[in-house]
């Protein structure tokens, strides 16, 4: 079994999303989406830019390697009555189904930096781009004093030490290590820009609300509270994570509004 499938198809990510959708759409709004363009959104989840890239106008397609989130997609679009969009199973390190310089646009917002073999990556999201088309990532940036990767280094307190030969995706994060990918792709460093970029987690209810919405649905945080259970250490995880939310919180009353910096990386192909 595909490891990086079984963390992805765990929990329910759809409840996390929830509090992605304003981001997602504000950042779509961004790329200057038009009816003329095809677009693959990789890693696209059940469509927090992927729905939003559609209702611009352009022809899209949504792939992720867990099947919940596909159908979850897939059932998002046929509510919003839209048929310029799909969602099809997919891993991010080999396209199989996708030919060659196919879509104009390439976006993955927090989505391919999670595959392994991230050299493959690259090569697979340049393969599949027209040239003179564009990549747009998102990838949490490693160390960052917010939220996503503040999580990540609490959780990692808390879980066994990575298999040998593991490549954080964090990696992502850090702008030689994107150049690099890209040129080994064949993109020239002339042709990658990095920017820092802020992204917001919105939900109606309590940051420790949406802590347990983390512990309870999103694959990564279940398995270090499942690793904390087994040492007895569950409950001081909980108690280090509602702090640490609490801390990002800026919203005024009980609800929750934490913004998360993030590297967005366009790539001319």
């Amino acid at each position: 079994m595909n490891a990086n499938k079984m963390l992805w198809e765990k929990g329910d990510f759809t409840q996390l999303a929830k509090t992605m959708r304003k981001s997602g759409e504000a950042l779509v709004a961004k790329l200057n989406v038009t009816k003329d363009l095809t677009v693959l959104d990789l890693g696209c989840g059940d469509g927090t830019t992927a729905i939003p890239e559609a209702k611009s106008g352009a022809q899209v397609l949504g792939v992720d390697i867990a099947r919940n989130l596909v159908a979850a997609g897939n059932k998002r679009v046929e509510e919003e009555g839209l048929t310029n969009i799909k969602f099809q199973e997919g891993d991010a390190i080999a396209l199989v189904d996708l030919e060659d310089k196919r879509f104009d646009l390439v976006v993955s917002i927090f989505g391919a930096m999670f595959a392994p073999k991230p050299y493959d990556v690259a090569k697979e999201m340049v393969r599949v781009t027209k040239p003179g088309g564009r990549i747009v990532m998102g990838n949490w940036i490693p160390g960052d004093p917010t939220l996503v990767a503040q999580i990540l280094k609490v959780s990692a307190a808390y879980t066994p030490a990575p298999p040998e030969g593991f490549i954080s995706p964090m990696l992502w994060g850090k702008e030689e290590e994107v150049i690099e990918r890209f040129r080994q792709a064949g993109i020239t460093k002339e042709n990658i820009f990095c920017e820092k970029d802020t992204f917001t987690f919105i939900a109606p209810y309590s940051p420790s609300e949406f802590v347990t919405v983390f512990r309870k649905y999103y694959g990564p945080t279940m398995n270090a509270f499942e690793a904390a259970a087994k040492n007895g250490r569950a409950e001081q995880l909980q108690e280090e994570l509602e702090a640490l939310f609490d801390s990002q919180n800026i919203s005024g009353d009980n609800t929750t509004s934490i913004p998360a910096t993030f590297l967005k990386v366009t790539v001319n192909v």
